[in-house]
């Protein structure tokens, strides 16, 4: 593609040069740069990419991609570079724009819808995923658990290893969109973040129906508090054609108020909405019973799904669903048939070995760890212990950790305080910071090693126990100092149970 032509969907115009190369791929790293290809200097979260011009222009970049405040900065000379230097007033706008149009803008072949929220982003995408593809029609996802074309899963190369990528980097999303549409798509279902939408990586995507789950603390290590952490989940909104929201959280209410788009509000609490659950039952560990009432429809659902909160995620992606086309019918055996997302509360098969039982959760906030509390205590029969397994990831905000140590050491029986993706630190200051909340008089015990934990949980196991292992859900790694290990929770229990119970 022609450097002119790539540079169109920038809006700048033409070029100011007469040189026009073919431009074969756009790299944003300096290492990996080849002959012929567009060199895009972003400015990152850890360092920045105008640092690497030079090097960039030594390994045969054809044309350069910079910010306008750099080019000071940085002592960039226009005059001395004999390449194409297209400036930009934000580089990382500007990157979710040049791959769109590298890849011929394949969000404009789909009809996109994107979800977010703190938690049930995993749970109400794949149910919407679930949902049309039962009714016939080719679906693309991607998310916290991977990107799936019609044609199967895709392998994606993000530039940091370690990083868990729910929305993909520019340099990723664009070609998996394009590959979605080369598959026959005619849907994609996104989980999109509030670092997503914060660094511009959905900025060219129009999305048809925008749903919101809910909003407690995460992340606030980068938006640095509740409100700038609201107002970057808001921004999806404007792009968007309609929302579906959870009018049962103070921030989906404050979100319905101030947009301007048509808004389908969902409740489970008995206001007065568009979209209700009434006679709702909640099933023991069977799942979820209501009647779901909205404008459009009426139906009595039957999940597997567990837990209270399951109610709001299957009326949101039933809402969405139908909203999308899809047939009552579809939508309710949809929701009879779905046993939930891989991490989500899964229960570990153990083949009848045992008399206790083992969940797999991705709980790693204060909100979802009660949640998940508060959804196994329903199900357990008098006597049976809840025991959860949980730590704190490294290098993320401090501040919840005292906090899911009160909520662990308060509502679990017995609780496993160990480590859960420590990063660059150490596992023991992680654990210190936990412990600063846990309750007086509390059962709790503290095993740093993650492995040694749950083989611990195994071999002190009680008839009936509910394990709980929560924070790593569907990821089959743990990131230390050293880098990504592959570490599988499911692996790991089945090898404890064959060691201590057989």
């Amino acid at each position: 593609m022609l450097l002119s032509q790539l540079i169109r969907a920038l809006g700048l115009g033409g070029l100011d040069t007469a040189a026009d190369p073919e431009i074969t791929a756009i790299c944003p790293d300096s290492r990996r740069i080849k002959k012929g290809e567009l060199y895009l200097a972003v400015e990152g979260l850890h360092t920045d990419g105008h640092k690497y011009v030079g090097d960039a222009i030594k390994k045969g970049a054809a044309a350069l991609v910079v910010s306008k405040n750099a080019i000071k900065e940085h002592r960039i000379d226009k005059n001395v570079i004999d390449l194409p230097i297209i400036e930009v007033d934000d580089t990382r706008i500007a990157a979710s724009r040049l791959y769109s149009a590298f890849y011929g803008e394949p969000q404009r072949k789909l009809r996109v819808i994107g979800v977010t929220g703190t938690n049930g982003k995993t749970s109400v995408a794949g149910l919407i995923a679930a949902m049309l593809t039962l009714s016939g029609k080719r679906v693309g996802s991607i998310g916290t658990t991977g990107c799936f074309s019609p044609s199967g899963r895709l392998d994606i190369c993000p530039s940091d290893p370690n990083a868990n990528m729910t929305t993909p980097d520019p340099e990723e999303l664009y070609k998996i969109l394009d590959r979605f549409v080369r598959d026959g798509a005619e849907f994609a279902v996104m989980e999109v973040t509030s670092h997503a939408l914060s660094l511009g990586k959905v900025e060219p995507i129009d999305f048809e129906i925008g749903v919101f789950t809910n909003l407690s603390e995460d992340h606030l290590d980068f938006h640095e508090n509740m409100e700038s952490y609201f107002a970057a989940k808001s921004l999806l909104f404007k792009k968007c054609r309609s929302a579906v929201i959870n009018y049962d959280d103070r921030y989906g209410r404050k979100l319905a108020d101030k947009i301007e788009i048509p808004t389908y509000k969902c409740t489970a609490e008995g206001r007065s909405t568009d979209c209700y659950a009434e006679d709702i039952k909640l099933r023991s560990s069977f799942g979820i019973e209501y009647k779901l009432v909205s404008r459009e429809m009426r139906l009595r659902v039957r999940s597997l799904l567990s837990g209270s909160f399951n109610v709001m995620n299957t009326m949101q992606a039933a809402v969405t669903a139908h909203l999308l086309g899809v047939k009552v019918a579809d939508i309710k055996e949809t929701l009879a048939g779905f046993s939930g997302v891989t991490g989500r509360l899964e229960r570990v098969k153990t083949e009848n070995k045992t008399d206790f039982s083992v969940y797999i959760d991705y709980a790693h906030t204060p909100d979802a760890l009660e949640n998940l509390i508060r959804t196994a205590r329903s199900f357990a029969a008098r006597g049976q212990r809840i025991v959860l397994l949980f730590g704190c990831g490294g290098d993320r905000e401090r501040q919840k950790r005292a906090i899911m140590g009160n909520i662990a050491t308060s509502m679990a029986d017995l609780a496993i305080i160990t480590s859960d993706n420590s990063r660059s630190e150490s596992t023991a200051d992680i654990i210190a910071d936990i412990l600063s909340g846990v309750v007086a008089d509390a059962t709790y015990t503290v095993i740093e090693d993650r492995r040694e934990a749950i083989e611990y949980a195994i071999k002190n196991a009680r008839r009936g126990d509910i394990i709980l292992l929560a924070g790593k859900g569907h990821e089959e790694y743990e990131i230390d100092r050293e880098g990504k290990k592959p570490f599988s929770e499911k692996q790991i229990v089945k090898e404890a149970i064959e060691r201590y119970l057989s």
